[in-house]
């Protein structure tokens, strides 16, 4: 396991790799493997492990009755997932869970986290202090698609998200971490009608678009 990469995730920031590695033992971390498109937890499951992320990707999703699939979230490597519904023992998942693509996860006991362990680990309170603000991150990142959301129209969201982008990667040009049906199911509109907006964006001198690239070209008054 590379304990290199895990000592520079937001979990295990402030750590040594030789500390990350003892405080592993202390988690009971368990690794796994996906392939894509597997289901890695399911609504109804209830979690004692939350999921870090150690290659690959995997997306949140939610699932109506009708069938009808909204992602939510995708977590990238060095990301964790299910951190929440691990904290409150017995609460059933209302998400699920897929592989993106092929990936590994490192599951945690987040319980053993919040309680000092019998060795009395000198780094157990930043490990603390990292989870408060790793959920706190997750947070914001859900408030930021809730004002994705919000606007009514399709334009108005891709709009919304792709500010977003431009901002958190510093720059007119940024790649985005969805493909086409993706974008539509995060955004929460149907796929064809996006890429009509996007097509209407792009012949209207707003955007350009190269696969998952955008370029935003600023308007002239």
């Amino acid at each position: 396991m590379n304990f290199e990469f895990l000592s520079r995730t937001f979990l295990f920031q402030g750590t040594s790799p030789e500390e990350t590695q003892h405080m592993l033992s202390c988690l009971n971390a368990e690794p796994k493997s996906y392939p894509k498109g597997s289901v890695i937890c399911q609504v109804g499951d209830q979690m004692k492990a939350m999921g870090l992320v150690l290659s690959g990707s995997v997306h949140i999703e939610s699932i109506d009755m009708m069938g009808n699939k909204t992602i939510l979230n995708r977590i990238a490597p060095g990301q964790v997932f299910g951190e929440t519904y691990a904290c409150i023992p017995g609460e059933k998942l209302l998400v699920g869970v897929t592989a993106a693509e092929d990936c590994q996860i490192l599951f945690l006991e987040v319980g053993k986290i919040f309680r000092t362990c019998p060795d009395t680990c000198p780094c157990h309170e930043k490990l603390i202090r990292n989870m408060l603000m790793v959920m706190a991150k997750k947070n914001l990142e859900l408030s930021r698609r809730s004002l994705h959301t919000a606007p009514k129209s399709i334009r108005g969201r891709l709009i919304s998200y792709f500010s977003q982008e431009m901002v958190q990667q510093g720059s007119s040009r940024f790649i985005i971490p969805f493909n086409r049906q993706e974008l539509a199911d995060y955004l929460g509109v149907d796929r064809s009608a996006l890429s009509n907006e996007l097509g209407k964006m792009r012949k209207e001198g707003m955007i350009e678009v190269n696969r998952n690239q955008i370029h935003y070209l600023e308007q002239e008054d």
